[in-house]
């Protein structure tokens, strides 16, 4: 007789499950074939795609930096020579007041603009200066004088070192004719003992001013040389014998101021009273006679109560330029005498 106690005894008992373990069942089970299909077929974000993109081209991008344990070690970096080139056509001359300025450089044109107008037309004379006059001590040394194209005018005196308005219109004034000689400026030694003669005219234009149409600086000097004849210059036109010794040329024995034009001065040192180291005429207001008047104002007046002659070498000229050399033998007659500023 077989009985069922052993077998239902040898039976494992199994427990009972909770809750919580058939929900963990439930999730440890295999999804659907068709479930895992439709995950790995979905498309990942694009945006997410291109941000690895992105960081992988760049990781490969950036090589790592080597590390050198001084200066010296690093290599040389490669380094490019560069030349500064000035091209001769920014630089310009001007062939009305014969200044050179840089091209396109605004303090440079600025200052050209201005001095060339000065150099054209001249300065103005308004009504502050002729206030400030007085307490400059201007002069007034002759009125209504008359010029070659009838219009008259008048031609005042003033220390050259004077302060004040007047004196910054006489440094204005001497600067543009600085430039326009190419001259050194005046010393403040040479300023001292100089006197400003000034040719005034009406102003063409609708104002109550004039215009500076003309000035010569008349200065003290102590000595000048006396210009040579053509005659001397040249020397005597002797016939020598071949054998004979070279005969030096006249020009050896005289001072050389421009030998352009054949200007050479005797060496010997002559008391003279007077030197003209500047003259200047605006272009506008030149061939009229101006600085002709402004001579013979100087020459009258600069030693009071003793007028000077040129033609007896009582007046000198600094150096002179070709036109200056001109009018200086016309003034003068051959007795103007030149001395070293």
């Amino acid at each position: 007789m077989r009985t069922y106690t052993s077998s239902r005894s040898s039976r494992v008992p199994t427990r009972s499950s909770s809750p919580s373990d058939q929900s963990s069942q439930e999730h440890s089970r295999k999804r659907p074939l068709a479930e895992r299909l439709s995950f790995h077929n979905t498309s990942q974000p694009l945006k997410r795609a291109r941000t690895v993109a992105s960081s992988s081209t760049s990781v490969s991008k950036h090589k790592p930096k080597h590390k050198y344990k001084s200066k010296e070690d690093r290599p040389p970096k490669c380094l490019t020579q560069l030349h500064f080139t000035l091209d001769s056509s920014i630089l310009r001359t001007c062939p009305v007041c014969d200044l050179t300025y840089t091209k396109g450089a605004p303090e440079d044109e600025a200052l050209h603009n201005s001095h060339c107008a000065r150099v054209q037309r001249g300065m103005q004379w308004r009504r502050d200066e002729e206030k400030a006059a007085v307490e400059a001590q201007v002069c007034e040394i002759a009125t209504g004088v008359k010029l070659k194209d009838g219009k008259s005018g008048r031609i005042l005196s003033v220390n050259a070192d004077a302060g004040g308005k007047i004196g910054s219109k006489l440094a204005t004034l001497l600067q543009t004719i600085s430039l326009h000689l190419s001259s050194p400026p005046l010393t403040r030694d040479v300023l001292r003992i100089s006197k400003a003669y000034l040719f005034l005219l009406p102003s063409e234009r609708p104002l109550s001013c004039e215009t500076i149409a003309g000035c010569v600086i008349a200065t003290h000097i102590p000595t000048a040389m006396a210009i040579a004849s053509p005659a001397e210059v040249r020397g005597p036109l002797a016939d020598t014998p071949s054998k004979a010794k070279p005969i030096p040329p006249p020009t050896a024995r005289l001072v050389s101021v421009d030998p352009s034009s054949s200007l050479f001065c005797k060496p010997e040192p002559l008391p003279t009273p007077m030197g003209i180291p500047r003259l200047f005429v605006p272009s506008a207001y030149q061939r009229r006679g101006i600085a002709l008047r402004l001579l013979d104002a100087a020459a009258a007046t600069f030693v009071h109560g003793c007028p000077l002659n040129p033609r007896h070498g009582e007046v000198a000229f600094t150096q002179p330029t070709a036109s200056g050399k001109a009018l200086m033998e016309k003034w003068g007659g051959g007795g103007v005498r030149i001395y070293q500023e």
